[in-house]
């Protein structure tokens, strides 16, 4: 079967489901949280499983699977939820799997759910990449797009007081006009190729994991409720204080029960971090002043005697005028920091201060786990980050979970938030379609959240493309009209100057490895090539220039001396040599803004054959144990810190030999 005639059957086949049922309708994107009038239960657990044939429409939909127990169908395996799927059985055909598979479970609801007060929402966190839910043998939702967050209300879907089956049907191909993209192929000599043989290409570097990869679940709103908050902050200095100018707007949905929709009101407060209550308004669209306000501050930049990333509490009370006595109103709490970010000639800035970002490009990728949300591993990646000394990374190269998110807002560090889009190329318009609504759903999500400065499109696209400039121009205005409060916007850029998305960002970030895919071996080459290489885009297009990945990969355990390519040492002096590049360039210039490291911890990759297993760039093991590489990155990182800010309680962290620093 051709690529487009199976993605053209994989949308038919949704909208076939979507005619036969009535349209569901959808709630806001916010977290689900328990509150005065909310509820939440987790569906995580260990679910059924059950691999569809391999490529094409496979069998599920023909013999509409979702009527059924997955279990009466074949012999299903056991499944983590959050996880991907690939590495946890022992078949290599699942790990390898390319098409359908399916997904099943029982829970229960419990009977006082059961009431003309409650609505019920399911929400998934991501499915990588196409989804299809049934509740009970009834079509819920489907959803496109493997890292992002998606609803459906099920009120009128399940049995209360009773048992409850949820299916999903997950796809994990990729074609020409998905973000990311891809490519597929079926093999048609049987005297070479069995039966169901496809060939998935990727343009992209790391291993496509699938699965529901974050938390499930299923959540209760009165039936009038906050649909959806935005904040933006901003603050202005007296000879006395800071003042906080915190603007918000909630929307809601009101029940139709309600005469008007006029007749629901909002009551907002604004805690501290002591939950002292420090600012009110009774408006759903207002802008709240808080006097003597601490700022958000980034990791080890807060000046003396102000804390890191504080954060408040934005409390939000849907009311009703109208007072009936079956209302109970919503009620729903926000965390949020006081922060500004902008670039101002070619310096950018956080609160009004110069902003030097030092830190990595990650994955989410765990042993096991694949891209599954495991806090054990989110908790010590972010022990070794502050351990570094690092204020920032670089979601590469797609959103990361809300729970990560949670944590970089809790601890100030700095997030460049991007897309899926990487390595794009043809630049079509529903290539264009799919990447503006990518962009809208992954602002909505993260609008809100402190530690997100930055915004990125994408990651190494083919620029020097022509259709490009037009393309990207859309992208960019797009994100733009769907972020108010104006975060800076990059892409990453890999290639020459010709480049076609430049003019129209805020900030230049380019991945470059001299002495590595270049000069292999020659680190000597770094310190001319880097400065030239920063001078020269700025001189092209007069914004500030960040280093978004340079690196060099090493086996642990290997060494050689002098260094040699894959050694520990050679990624060593790779690493310093570029430091002493960037040192040149901070003395010099005012527009060169960051170093970032590729990459964090080693991560998988497909099978190929000039690597043994995956990339292994990063500073620690995939297990995220240090390599020599990282004790050096460290040192460097809290000198950085030592010239760029005040330090904070993580002092104890800092290298024993630089404490007198």
């Amino acid at each position: 079967m051709g690529e487009k005639n199976w993605i053209r059957l994989l949308f038919l086949l949704v909208l076939s489901l979507e005619w036969h049922v009535s349209s569901v309708e959808c709630g806001g994107i916010l977290y689900p949280q328990e509150s005065e009038t909310r509820e939440v239960k987790s569906l995580d657990g260990i679910w059924q499983f059950l691999a569809d044939e391999a490529g094409g429409e496979g069998r599920g939909f023909k013999e509409n699977w979702h009527l059924k127990k997955l279990n009466e169908l074949g012999k299903v395996e056991l499944m983590p939820v959050p996880s991907s799927f690939n590495d946890i059985t022992q078949n290599k055909d699942v790990r390898d799997h390319i098409g359908w598979v399916w997904y099943a479970r029982t829970f229960w609801v419990p009977q006082n759910w059961r009431s003309d007060d409650r609505r019920v929402f399911l929400r998934f966190g991501s499915a990588n990449y196409h989804a299809v839910v049934w509740v009970n043998g009834n079509y819920a939702t489907n959803h496109t797009g493997g890292y992002l967050p998606f609803v459906a209300d099920v009120t009128k879907l399940l049995e209360y007081g009773k048992e409850n089956y949820i299916t999903v049907a997950l796809n994990n191909t990729l074609h020409y006009e998905t973000i990311p993209q891809g490519t597929l192929h079926y093999p048609s000599d049987r005297s070479r190729y069995p039966e169901g043989f496809v060939i998935q290409g990727y343009n992209f570097d790391y291993f496509n994991f699938a699965g529901i990869h974050r938390p499930v679940y299923l959540y209760t709103t009165p039936p009038s409720y906050i649909n959806d908050v935005t904040i933006i902050t901003d603050f202005k200095e007296t000879s006395n204080e800071t003042i906080g100018l915190v603007n918000f707007a909630i929307k809601y949905h009101a029940s139709s029960s309600i005469s008007s929709p006029s007749a629901l009101s909002c009551l907002v407060a604004i805690r501290d971090d002591k939950n002292r209550k420090v600012g009110v308004a009774q408006s759903c669209s207002d802008s709240i002043e808080i006097h003597n306000a601490k700022l958000w501050w980034p990791y080890l930049s807060a000046p003396v005697g102000e804390k890191e990333a504080f954060l408040y509490t934005l409390e939000v009370y849907l009311t009703n005028s109208e007072e009936e006595e079956q209302f109970e109103g919503d009620v729903y709490r926000l965390k949020f920091g006081i922060r500004t970010a902008q670039v101002v000639n070619d310096t950018f800035l956080v609160n009004k201060k110069p902003f030097y970002f030092r830190g990595f490009g990650r994955h989410e990728d765990y042993t096991l786990r694949g891209r599954g949300v495991d806090n054990v591993m989110l908790v010590k990646d972010h022990n070794l980050l502050l351990w570094t000394g690092a204020n920032s990374y670089r979601t590469s190269h797609y959103p990361y979970a809300e729970e990560i998110l949670d944590l970089t807002d809790r601890l100030g560090i700095v997030i460049i938030d991007e897309s899926p889009a990487i390595g794009l190329t043809g630049f079509g318009e529903e290539l264009c379609t799919s990447h503006i609504q990518v962009m809208r759903e992954l602002v909505h999500r993260d609008k809100n959240r402190a530690s997100v400065l930055m915004w990125s499109i994408g990651n190494e696209p083919k620029s020097l493309e022509a259709p490009a400039t037009n393309y990207f121009n859309k992208v960019i205005n797009a994100t733009r009209r769907f972020d108010k409060a104006g975060r800076p916007i990059t892409i990453v850029v890999n290639q020459g100057f010709s480049n076609h998305t430049a003019p129209d960002l805020d900030v230049v970030s380019i991945n470059r490895y001299f002495a590595w895919y270049g000069d292999t071996g020659r680190s000597e080459v770094i310190k001319l090539q880097i400065p030239t290489e920063v001078k020269s885009w700025y001189e092209s297009y007069k914004k500030p220039v960040l280093i978004s990945e340079y690196g060099a990969g090493s086996i642990v355990g290997m060494h050689q001396n002098p260094s040699f390519v894959w050694t520990e040492d050679y990624q060593t002096n790779y690493l310093i040599e570029h430091f002493k590049a960037f040192d040149e360039l901070r003395k010099e210039v005012p527009y060169f803004i960051g170093e970032m490291i590729w990459n964090f911890a080693d991560f998988a990759t497909p099978q190929e054959t000039f690597r043994p297993w995956g990339c292994m760039k990063g500073i620690f093991t995939r297990e995220r144990q240090p390599k020599q590489a990282a004790h050096v990155v460290r040192r460097r990182y809290w000198m950085l810190a030592n010239q760029t800010g005040a330090l904070c309680d993580d002092a104890w962290m800092m290298p024993t030999d630089m404490k007198q620093v």
